[in-house]
């Protein structure tokens, strides 16, 4: 008897697939840079641009991966996506030799970039329950998976590079065989209608227009943003051994980012339906930025703890609302437009950050480098509240 496939994901498949797949990313990316640095005696500039044309093949990855979801099979290209991330690291266990690690890790962001978009075009699918309420589920599995990883590749690296990409590969093994047995879905070809639970209305102010001009302005924002937020991943591990801080101390910090934000957001979501959303994004971003300039002086590992704490808490309060606020600039038609221009600005804010540090670091200092980074993002946070009152005081006058 053939068994018929179902029409909609389980959530729960949705959140361990989100957990694995975050698990094994976190797994890599905290020892990119140290290893090409103190390993492979690579410069922080090449480090940085093998990991801009990482980011640029995970860019192509998102782009096909929601491509064939739409136009070929969602099961295959899921598929297909992990196996490709899954083959390039099981590669680097072997050989992780220069220049074989730059192009395996190449081959690793386009499996992985397809595989992050089949993930939420996965989740987007789901009418059983509210949107909200699925997408927190991603949002929990990503920062569960970079508590694993990131906790774990401290100690692995004790044991060796070619341990870390083992245990990695056990995961993205695990995930195809639950791929393979739980995403064989056959969608419907007529969207049914979801009885969402009405999500908390949030006071935004005065009900705001379409205005595409401030949204590419927060979408500059965004850009130096993450930007910014990948040097905690490039070049600050780097930055910590020269002050004598181990790699294991390092990988520490991130589980403690992670705990925060499933742990906190909760809360600061309750809290923040008490405020108009402008104000907490734009105190979450001044937060976020002023961690920089306290990285200028932090010499001891307690200060990078307490500002990656900092960090987390201006995080959980300016960033999850961005979109929301580009969706209510956005005009109805063009909803989806402007989100995927969202995800472009961060998509390349990650990819420049780290060629953008390393470049920074040689011709001049951390210092400098914190410094632009922190002005950068309050500079563009300046523009966009400008910009909106200034847009807003007009529409009222009208």
């Amino acid at each position: 008897m053939t068994k018929t496939p179902r029409s909609e994901i389980r959530l729960t498949s949705v959140l361990i697939y989100s957990l694995l797949l975050n698990s094994g990313a976190a797994l890599m990316w905290p020892l990119t840079t140290v290893y090409m640095h103190n390993t492979l005696h690579e410069s922080l500039t090449v480090a940085g641009v093998v990991l801009f044309i990482m980011s640029c093949f995970m860019v192509l990855g998102n782009y096909l991966g929601g491509r064939l979801f739409d136009r070929w099979s969602p099961y295959k290209t899921a598929i297909i996506s992990i196996s490709i991330a899954l083959a390039a690291v099981v590669v680097l266990i072997f050989s992780h030799g220069w220049p074989m690690f730059a192009i395996m890790l190449f081959v690793y962001g386009l499996g992985e970039g397809s595989s992050l978009t089949i993930l939420n075009a996965y989740a987007a699918k789901v009418r059983s329950k509210s949107t909200r309420q699925v997408f927190n589920s991603v949002y929990i599995g990503v920062n569960l998976g970079v508590v694993i990883g990131t906790a774990a590749v401290g100690y692995l690296m004790k044991y060796g590079v070619g341990v870390v990409f083992a245990v990695a590969s056990f995961f993205y093994v695990i995930l195809l065989i639950m791929t393979i047995l739980e995403f064989n879905v056959k969608f419907p070809p007529v969207q049914v209608h979801r009885h969402q639970q009405p999500d908390a209305q949030v006071d935004m102010g005065p009900a705001p227009q379409p205005n595409p001009r401030l949204i590419w302005l927060i979408c500059g924002m965004v850009f130096f943003i993450y930007l910014s937020y990948t040097l905690w991943e490039s070049v600050m591990p780097v930055h910590m051994q020269d002050l004598h801080i181990s790699f294991e101390q390092y990988s520490f910090i991130w589980p403690i980012n992670g705990l925060l934000i499933v742990i906190g957001q909760p809360l600061i979501n309750r809290i923040g339906m008490r405020f108009r959303m402008v104000p907490q994004i734009a105190f979450g971003v001044t937060l976020f930025a002023s961690t920089f300039f306290m990285l200028i002086w932090a010499r001891q590992y307690h200060w990078f703890i307490i500002i990656m704490i900092i960090l987390t808490i201006g995080e959980m309060n300016g960033l999850p609302a961005i979109p929301a606020w580009i969706d209510s600039l956005a005009d109805p038609r063009s909803k989806g437009q402007y989100q995927g221009m969202f995800n472009v600005f961060m998509s390349f804010g990650r990819a420049v950050g780290p060629l953008f540090g390393g470049l920074m670091v040689e011709w001049l200092n951390y210092s400098i480098l914190f410094a632009l980074a922190g002005l950068s993002i309050l500079i563009a946070l300046a523009v966009v509240l400008f910009y909106n009152h200034t847009t807003t005081s007009s529409r009222r006058k009208a």
